[in-house]
């Protein structure tokens, strides 16, 4: 069929045929293939008809393929924009009569930068300008007024140049830059403000783990309420915390999270303010459960014993996994926190007044910097260890994830051994800390000492702030004092 002629089964007439690319058939309608009846029994006839309605057909996907197909938010996203040069204007124009204003959030980088290039824009904005400012201050007002117009007749133009829309799409774009307050979106928490959101916090410093956090938790109650069809209220809030079965502590971060991004939209949303001005945060005032939420919620962490920590260790041997097999070790000996032992490397191993000792960098808090002796039993490994490694780490990794946490691959594999050894959810790699501090305490070493060992504040001004610490030699002593494993 290289001549895109085909003939019905049982008809004389021949129809033209193409196949559509995969990668714009979204684009066409959701066709995978395009025919049409050239009205004619006659092939010599059919081959010249046919010339022009493919022409049509290859410009049409070549057209659609310089477009993108509109991402499935873009109502949202043509609301937000539109709200922003309101936003402006107004701020401006308070600005003008001299009004303290809070800070705006910018507009779209990519919207901004296309208007400028764009010498029609440039030439009406220059020609406003000249028109208005002669006017004082009501002539820069109503300058203002018409450069938010301006900027909001060119979003629907924008959106039409950069994506391909049906016709179904062009009525409702004309519909909503008409009307913006037609459109409710099934989700106050939009796509658009969310991307807001994260710009602002990164911008003030935000750690980007943290960030993603708050931010996934905001996407995860904006889901909830468009599936359960619901409005932002304290009840509907309560409706979700219920449905995550999580535990309290988890609850109260989601909490948290909440009212973070509340506080930012009532400042810095002009639309979320005037829609939210009589409301009250729907995340403060929750009593979360106490032990409820999850099934091991509010329950303590099992500590492992010599006999559970043996097994596991054999039973990775077994699995042919020797780094986890060290880590079990690594873990039963220092009591030291999964990513703080898989961030050790060959620097980290130092002799302090002739005691060999991990070096911990500051991690969770400022206790967690701490110098640690290694147990006597557990320096063949980490002579091992330092001499085999490849990129300085003592524990290798399969790789970092995205925020450069080691523990991430291998702490999965220590919770699938766990699991298949018959340990509960409340045994975790975790667990190994309270192991420690209680082997150590139940062997008269002094609190104190104990954590410092394994990076807690002992809540004593005098010795977290005045006091330097113990000495190598008595923390070698109470370190020694851990069981055996071999």
């Amino acid at each position: 069929m290289a001549d895109n002629l085909i003939q019905k089964k049982g008809e004389s007439t021949w129809y033209v045929r193409l196949a559509v690319p995969a990668d714009v058939q979204k684009a066409m309608g959701g066709k995978s293939v395009l025919i049409q009846s050239l009205k004619t029994g006659l092939r010599s006839e059919a081959m010249t008809r046919r010339l022009s309605i493919l022409a049509g057909w290859k410009a049409a996907i070549a057209a659609a393929r310089e477009k993108r197909a509109l991402p499935e938010d873009w109502q949202e996203g043509v609301i937000f924009q539109l709200e922003q040069f309101d936003q402006i204007a107004l701020q401006q124009k308070r600005k003008l009569i001299g009004e303290t204003v809070p800070e705006l959030p910018q507009a779209d980088p990519e919207m901004l930068a296309k208007m400028a290039a764009d010498p029609n824009v440039v030439a009406l904005a220059t020609k406003l300008v000249t028109d208005k400012m002669k006017n004082g201050l009501a002539g820069q007002i109503q300058f203002e007024e018409k450069l938010a117009h301006l900027f909001k007749r060119l979003v629907p133009a924008q959106l039409v140049k950069s994506y391909q829309l049906t016709a179904l799409q062009r009525t409702e774009l004309d519909a909503l830059t008409g009307s913006p307050s037609s459109y409710k979106p099934a989700s106050p928490i939009t796509k658009a403000r969310l991307k807001t959101y994260r710009e602002f916090r990164e911008s003030r410093g935000g750690a980007a783990k943290h960030v993603d956090q708050q931010v996934g938790k905001m996407e995860r109650l904006s889901d909830f309420l468009k599936k359960e069809e619901l409005p932002l209220s304290f009840d509907t809030v309560d409706s979700w915390l219920k449905s995550l079965n999580r535990a309290p502590n988890t609850l109260s971060q989601y909490l948290m999270a909440g009212t973070a991004f509340w506080k930012w939209a009532m400042k810095y949303d002009a639309a979320w303010r005037e829609e939210y001005k009589d409301k009250v945060n729907p995340f403060v005032g929750h009593d979360l459960p106490k032990g409820g939420g999850s099934e091991i919620a509010g329950q303590e962490r099992e500590m492992y014993t010599r006999a559970d920590t043996l097994m596991l260790h054999q039973a990775a041997l077994d699995n042919r996994d020797k780094p986890l097999a060290d880590l079990i070790a690594l873990g039963w000996y220092t009591g030291a926190r999964i990513e703080e032992l898989c961030q050790l490397n060959k620097g980290s191993v130092i002799t302090v007044d002739g005691v060999r000792c991990f070096e911990f960098p500051r991690s969770k808090s400022k206790a967690s910097k701490r110098v640690v002796p290694i147990h006597p039993s557990l320096l063949p490994t980490v002579d091992r260890l330092s001499k085999d490694a490849t990129d300085t780490f003592l524990i290798p990794a399969e790789s970092a994830d995205k925020y450069g946490k080691r523990s991430h691959a291998i702490s999965k594999a220590f919770g699938r051994l766990r699991t298949a050894a018959g340990f509960s959810k409340l045994h975790v790699f975790h667990s190994f800390r309270h192991t420690v501090v209680t082997e150590l305490i139940r062997a008269d070493v002094p609190d104190a000492l104990a954590k410092e060992l394994v990076g807690h504040e002992t809540g004593s001004v005098t010795y977290d702030v005045y006091s330097k610490g113990a000495s190598a030699a008595q923390k070698l002593a109470a370190i020694s004092k851990l069981p055996i494993l071999s």
